[in-house]
């Protein structure tokens, strides 16, 4: 592993604990959180219009209830303070922004950036775009609003590059949970499962009285790669789990090849049309009673709150399959393009998207804890709870699908391929293979 990778690594690690210890006041229910009535609507993005001074275009692929809403929330406190401002949501559809990166790259590229874009904090943001030389440095902005001691110094670190910080990180995920129809659950007699041997059980029962068991999407692409991912930690252990990406453990190795029967066997288990499912479909067959189970990351809390769900009622919540003790780190954050069309602009919706203010609108409604240090943690409900009491015990990981634990030209590309070609095809060495070989020609060994 290299000295950049243990840095972002140790970066992930020490934030969560700092921002745990900023919020760990027993929450509010979340039911009484409204859902925001107003969502940007969902379109293809579009390039800002020339000319005009008052626009301001934010790139991200946020369209799905919860996430939308958290949106709107920022776009709101934006209007509020600059009402003359238009706004251009320009989203493109698609979970982990799959589709999205691509079409950022092209406008990149192609010298058409628009004012900001999500981006996940770590190596998506540095490799990507801070060291090719595409963003500019807003150290300035951090020393204006007083913000260099409002987030943990892990967290500015991992969006530093030599001396300067190219980003503000607006939230923090957790990757590794299992989502249940909790009436199901009672009406069948069954527990949550916390182990694999549980999952199996579990999913049988299930499977003998005609549900599903598992709902599992493919549409946007990384929804089976997180599938993947969830059970390698699960099986590997947070340490085992790590190896792989500073390669004490090797994708052909034993230990790999048994996580990876686990997660064939657990296949059997999903939705035969996952592949026109998406991560938010996916979770809704879980909120109608469709399908019973569903692995994704907690911004479904956000899509089971906006969609008038309760956490802890109608939908339960545990660690995915093995993976209690260990938590698996997302974050998003947003930056300034060089070029950027509308640059004052973009400057001041940064400023909405560091401030307290904004992320306490932004993070109930996403299903994800603030960034800052100093936010109320009563603005947050029982799911934030627990998972803040995670935070604190927890052995932290970083996520590869998104965007933390390998480059891109892994995670974004070999690795959800091969996942998405191993549900049909089921050829474990294949996909070893495959991915050990990938592994040595993008980050072994740099």
């Amino acid at each position: 592993m290299t000295r950049e990778r243990r840095s972002i690594l140790l970066a992930v690690a020490l934030v969560l604990v700092l921002v745990l210890a900023a919020c760990q006041a027993p929450a509010a229910p979340q039911a009484s959180q409204p859902a925001q009535e107003e969502q940007p609507a969902a379109e293809e993005a579009q390039p800002a219009e020339e000319g005009g001074e008052n626009v301001l275009e934010i790139f991200s692929w946020w369209t799905n209830p919860g996430e939308a809403d958290g949106l709107a929330a920022l776009f709101e406190i934006y209007r509020q303070r600059h009402p003359d401002v238009e706004i251009i949501n320009a989203t493109v559809a698609g979970g982990a922004g799959t589709d999205a990166k691509a079409v950022l790259k092209t406008r990149m590229l192609g010298g058409d950036p628009p004012d900001s874009f999500q981006v996940h904090g770590g190596q998506e943001l540095l490799a990507n775009w801070v060291v090719t030389d595409y963003m500019e440095p807003i150290t300035f902005l951090y020393e204006e609003e007083g913000w260099l001691d409002k987030f943990p110094q892990a967290l500015l670190d991992m969006v530093t590059y030599e001396g300067e910080l190219y980003s503000v990180i607006v939230n923090v995920h957790r990757g590794n949970v299992l989502w249940y129809n909790t009436a199901i659950f009672q009406e069948n007699g069954l527990e949550p499962p916390r182990t694999f041997d549980d999952f199996f059980q579990v999913a049988e029962a299930l499977q003998a009285a005609g549900i599903t068991p598992l709902a599992m999407g493919g549409k946007d692409r990384f929804e089976v790669a997180h599938l993947y991912e969830d059970v390698l930690l699960g099986a590997l252990g947070p340490d085992g789990y790590q190896g792989l990406w500073d390669g004490s453990v090797a994708w052909t190795s034993d230990e790999v090849r048994a996580a990876t029967e686990l997660f064939s066997r657990m296949l059997d288990y999903t939705n035969p049309d996952y592949s026109a499912v998406s991560w938010a479909e996916a979770a809704g067959m879980v909120a109608d009673g469709k399908a019973a189970m569903n692995i994704m990351g907690d911004w479904a809390a956000g899509y089971f709150i906006n969609t008038g769900r309760t956490l802890g009622e109608e939908i339960g919540y545990v660690p995915s399959p093995g993976s209690e003790g260990s938590f698996m780190v997302v974050n998003d954050s947003f930056g300034l393009p060089k070029g950027a069309p509308h640059r004052e602009n973009a400057i001041n919706w940064l400023r909405v998207v560091g401030s307290r203010e904004g992320q306490e609108a932004f993070n109930p409604k996403k299903g994800s804890i603030c960034a800052r240090i100093d936010c109320d943690p009563d603005v947050f409900g029982a799911y934030h709870q627990f998972s803040m009491d995670d935070f604190a015990s927890n052995a932290l990981v970083p996520s590869a699908v998104h965007g933390s634990a390998a480059p891109d030209a892994f995670a974004a590309t070999v690795l959800l391929d091969a996942t998405l070609n191993f549900v049909v095809d089921r050829d474990i060495d294949l996909l070893l293979e495959t991915l050990q070989q990938a592994a040595e020609e993008t980050y072994l060994g740099q």
